[in-house]
């Protein structure tokens, strides 16, 4: 078998294993270098498409853009005053709340278990150090409560829409 491809292909594999890996990995670059768009297979139009909203919301012709994540994890400062952990935590609220509005935040709440990581951003910003700014504002962040872990992230340019609604759907303000 070996023999009759290297005659036919010009190969030569040891093993028929080898020949399958071989071709695994030969698609898995096909799919990563752009092959199966240059034959239309993702290049399906979409009925559904709104030129509109993906300039608005700066789409990419998938409909996905950049953004920043930020995880938040339990910082190195350790606080006994309760009124001054307070205090930090309603600005880090208030902060939350004008990058929403100055539309540079588009996600933001706490993980359920607050073990190591304690909640996560979606910024539209796509700087790691325009990122670090805008966190160098919040109060908790400053004071070493919480610290950051900037991630480049790739997901809905859609995901701003989120923030029309999200003030819609809560009974009481947090």
């Amino acid at each position: 078998m070996d023999e009759s491809l290297h005659a036919i292909f010009g190969l030569n594999f040891t093993s028929m294993d080898k020949l399958i890996a071989t071709l695994k990995f030969g698609f898995v670059i096909c799919i990563f270098y752009g092959c199966l768009p240059a034959i239309g297979y993702s290049q399906t139009p979409n009925p559904a498409y709104d030129s509109t909203l993906a300039s608005k919301f700066q789409a990419d012709p998938y409909g996905m853009r950049a953004y920043t994540l930020v995880l938040l994890k339990t910082g190195p400062t350790q606080m006994d005053d309760k009124a001054k952990v307070s205090e930090l935590f309603r600005g880090h609220m208030e902060n939350i709340g004008r990058l929403a509005k100055d539309g540079k935040l588009v996600v933001a709440g706490p993980f359920l278990s607050k073990e190591l990581y304690r909640g996560l951003f979606i910024l539209t910003v796509t700087s790691i150090e325009e990122a670090k700014q805008l966190m160098d504002t919040d109060p908790a962040i400053h004071a070493g409560l919480l610290e950051p872990i900037f991630l480049p992230w790739y997901g809905s340019a859609a995901l701003p829409a989120y923030l029309e609604f999200s003030e819609k759907v809560g009974k009481f303000k947090i």
